[in-house]
């Protein structure tokens, strides 16, 4: 069956948290998620949006969802799409629907005069490092994420 994106609204805040937190289950990760409806509301919808979600939906009935937010590359000299969650039901896996929000926010960047996108992908997550090389995606072995969070960015208040 083939599915349907559309940008999220307001409304879909409890679908995003579900998602969030269904992907956070399949990463393992579910004690990490600390996001609340009211807070997706305001970082989503607020007056100034830090991202954007697209919703795959099969038959009427969500199948997944994209969110995203711009970067910008110095070194380019233009800005690019950094997808932050990619995830689908484990109910319609294989039937394209990841690959059409992939290809949904290809074109995007495209639109948006992006000079890449780019993502993470955790080390053991096979199916999906497989599933990002079929469209092309290269990992960058030389770069590593440094993350400030928790009381170690508090403390420069």
């Amino acid at each position: 069956m083939p599915c349907t994106l559309r940008s999220a609204t307001a409304a879909d805040v409890p679908l995003i948290l579900a998602f969030i937190r269904d992907l956070a289950i399949y990463e393992k990760l579910l004690p990490e998620v600390i996001a609340t409806e009211a807070a997706l509301h305001d970082s989503l919808f607020g007056p100034q949006p830090a991202a954007h979600v697209v919703i795959a939906e099969s038959g009427n009935r969500p199948a997944g969802f994209a969110l995203y937010f711009f970067t910008y590359s110095t070194f380019l000299a233009r800005p690019g799409l950094y997808l932050e969650d990619l995830f689908v039901n484990p109910e319609f896996r294989g039937a394209g629907i990841g690959k059409a929000l992939l290809l949904h926010l290809a074109k995007i960047a495209n639109a948006r005069g992006c000079g890449r996108m780019e993502w993470t992908v955790l080390d053991w997550n096979e199916p999906a490092k497989g599933f990002y090389k079929k469209l092309g995606a290269v990992p960058l072995e030389d770069w590593r994420i440094m993350r400030l969070t928790g009381p170690a960015l508090a403390q420069y208040q």
